[in-house]
């Protein structure tokens, strides 16, 4: 690293990345190996461009300070990383002369009150989604009653064995079904939580979809080994983990990568509390993409991009997600789908 003495920034809140006369990483300070989750040292001398993905703003930016040799803002970035995707910033690029031509970049992040806003949404959305489904299920559950009880006096007036098989299916449809819709009404304090390893809910997944799809589909692997234990409901986790993943293989029909990721997250803000430590967890597949006219509204009850889908499985996930305190979001573009859930740990 260059030694500038009259510069201390290892102190500052802003991110800061000094760029050399060829645009590569000369210096970046502490807040922003933090905000790009990304070590300084594996940046140094490496061209700036490629350090981070999405980055035509980032190089318009650049390129009017260099050529105006004055400061150049652009209030709304948005920029990609590796570890977090794509981040909105606020980026400020100015020209300075130190033992040679440089350049200076400022990063604000634009993310936390947007994403404060969109969590309350969310918030009231899923208490809607909720009221919604327990209604629906109330309706369901009582004309089962009336279906199951039909077909038991229906069996009793049949003659051939061979056809009371028909209505052992319809009474035993209706009992699963029956059992569903009790578990839409029971309430939220019914859950049973316990310490649990993050792993092993999504190592039954994989085994679960891979069991369900063809060969063509492969479901990588890679996980945080060092993760502590969670405190939740086994089975609701293994659901909300369950649906996601099978959202991503049904859009690709089979074919296609899902990656698995866990890793630990510092500081977050989940449901308007801060926690010192939530694990993260990023399905990641390659498929198609959520159409732009869905992803408003993906968590809404009875909304699916599949014509054979009943748009329940993404609002069940993120009521089980809410559930445990925690946050679900996506980012998806053709070729990248990517669903983060956050749960906290004690």
């Amino acid at each position: 690293m260059p030694d500038f003495p009259s510069l201390t920034p290892e102190h500052l809140a802003t991110a800061v990345i000094l760029l050399d006369d060829e645009l590569r990483i000369a210096y970046i300070n502490p807040a922003a190996e933090h905000l790009f989750d990304v070590s300084g040292k594996n940046l140094f001398g490496h061209p700036v461009l490629q350090a981070f993905t999405d980055t035509g703003q980032l190089s318009n930016a650049m390129q009017h300070a260099i050529r105006d040799s004055a400061s150049y803002i652009e209030h709304d970035l948005t920029l990609g990383t590796h570890a977090h995707g794509k981040l909105h910033l606020r980026c400020a690029a100015t020209p300075i002369q130190l033992e040679k031509r440089c350049l200076l970049l400022e990063f604000h992040p634009i993310d936390r009150p947007l994403k404060l806003a969109r969590e309350e949404q969310m918030l009231d959305q899923t208490q809607a989604n909720r009221l919604l489904l327990r209604n629906l299920a109330h309706e369901i559950k009582n004309p089962l009653g009336g279906i199951r009880g039909a077909a038991q006096l229906l069996e009793q007036e049949l003659e051939k064995p061979a056809l009371r098989e028909y209505t052992q299916v319809i009474v035993q449809e209706a009992d699963r079904l029956r059992s569903l819709m009790e578990k839409l009404l029971l309430p939220q304090n019914a859950s049973h939580y316990s310490a649990l390893n993050i792993h092993e809910v999504l190592e039954r997944v994989r085994s679960v979809v891979l069991a369900e799809m063809p060969a063509r589909l492969t479901i990588q692997r890679d996980y945080d080994i060092s993760l502590p234990a969670l405190i939740g409901d086994k089975e609701q986790l293994i659901q909300a983990m369950l649906n996601i993943v099978r959202n991503a293989a049904q859009a690709m029909q089979g074919n296609g990568n899902i990656i698995l990721r866990t890793r630990i997250a510092r500081q977050v803000t989940l449901v308007k509390r801060r926690h010192r430590l939530a694990v993260m967890v990023q399905i990641i597949d390659n498929g198609p993409g959520i159409p732009l006219e869905l992803q408003d509204k993906i968590f809404y009850p009875l909304v699916s991009g599949r014509a054979d889908g009943h748009g329940l499985g993404l609002t069940l996930a993120q009521d089980y997600v809410n559930q445990h305190h925690g946050a679900i979001e996506f980012d998806s573009e053709p070729g990248r789908t990517c669903f983060t859930v956050m749960l906290p740990l004690p």
